[in-house]
């Protein structure tokens, strides 16, 4: 299977920006548009950098109670990805969830460098917390997630939302996350070549999106000097993926400045496999990851380590 991938995936480094997000738009095309939605909407909101694009998923969900919302950021690497990359995905997780999802299209690396992205997933809360009602959503009980890159962007942005005063962040949800730009790590030493995501592709996004000073939490979440305050948060990892260690210790020390945190390691699995629903173990995995991320929407549940 990781052979398949890997030979299907272009080497980042051998094209330019635009060439890559041709490509994964190519390829990432036929995932969109299902599961269907009672609301699929495309709004544009003043952004940082001007206009910028979010769209609104609500479910056909059972219930008239205002909905749990969460705020998404697409993966790729910083560099590529976008609205219809992910739209497949965002509608499972709303379906399986009951939630309502707004999924940023933030401005992408290297002609947007950190930190835009962070900025742009910022804006798309504070718009989120003043609109979402309007969609079915509770406004106080919005979450932060992210896949690969977006999983940064979801910790960075928790850290911005700590040090401003708002909006209030019920949980963050970071989704095999890019978490640190050390490659020395377990993972990397053992998962960097052969196993879909590497090191060399790691080095070369990180580049792109924050090619010279990498000193701020907001664009490297791990140096922040406490984690202390921040919202309740699902760190979920793959076990064959080069960042796989660091998002782990971070969960760890998210635990140990008395975040509460769920952590779970999909064993087997490699980075990005969440957004691959034809494989056999995504599916299964995906089922998993629902429940887990119901978990820490509800408050009452949301110490369970």
């Amino acid at each position: 299977m990781l052979d398949v991938l890997e030979s299907s995936f272009p080497d980042v480094t051998q094209y330019s920006p635009q060439e890559l997000r041709e490509i994964i738009a190519s390829r990432r095309a036929p995932l969109t548009r299902t599961p269907d939605m009672r609301v699929a909407r495309d709004v544009l909101i003043d952004g940082p950098g001007g206009d910028l694009p979010l769209r609104i998923y609500v479910p056909h969900a059972e219930t008239n109670d205002p909905l749990p919302v969460i705020v998404f950021a697409h993966g790729g690497g910083f560099v590529f990805c976008g609205l219809d990359s992910h739209d497949e995905f965002c509608r499972s997780m709303a379906d399986a969830v009951d939630s309502v999802v707004v999924s940023v299209d933030y401005r992408l690396a290297p002609e947007h460098q950190a930190p835009a992205a962070m900025e742009d997933v910022y804006a798309a809360l504070l718009w989120t917390a003043e609109n979402v009602g309007e969609y079915g959503g509770d406004p106080g009980r919005i979450a932060v997630a992210g896949d690969s890159a977006g999983g940064n962007l979801a910790a960075t942005v928790s850290l911005a939302a700590r040090e401003r005063g708002v909006p209030r962040i019920a949980a963050q949800i970071l989704l095999y996350p890019v978490i640190d730009d050390d490659f020395t790590t377990e993972s990397y030493q053992q998962y960097g070549v052969g196993y879909y995501n590497t090191t060399k592709a790691m080095r070369w996004y990180w580049e792109q999106y924050a090619p010279g000073d990498r000193t701020s939490e907001f664009v490297v979440p791990t140096r922040a000097a406490s984690l202390a305050g921040l919202p309740p948060a699902l760190v979920v990892t793959a076990e064959l993926d080069p960042p796989c260690t660091a998002g782990d210790q971070y969960a760890e020390r998210l635990a140990d400045d008395g975040v509460p945190v769920i952590a779970h390691r999909f064993d087997g699995l490699f980075h990005g496999f969440l957004t691959f629903p034809k494989l056999s173990l995504t599916g299964p995995a995906r089922l998993e990851l629902w429940q887990l991320i119901r978990r820490v929407l509800k408050p009452s549940e949301s110490a369970a380590r």
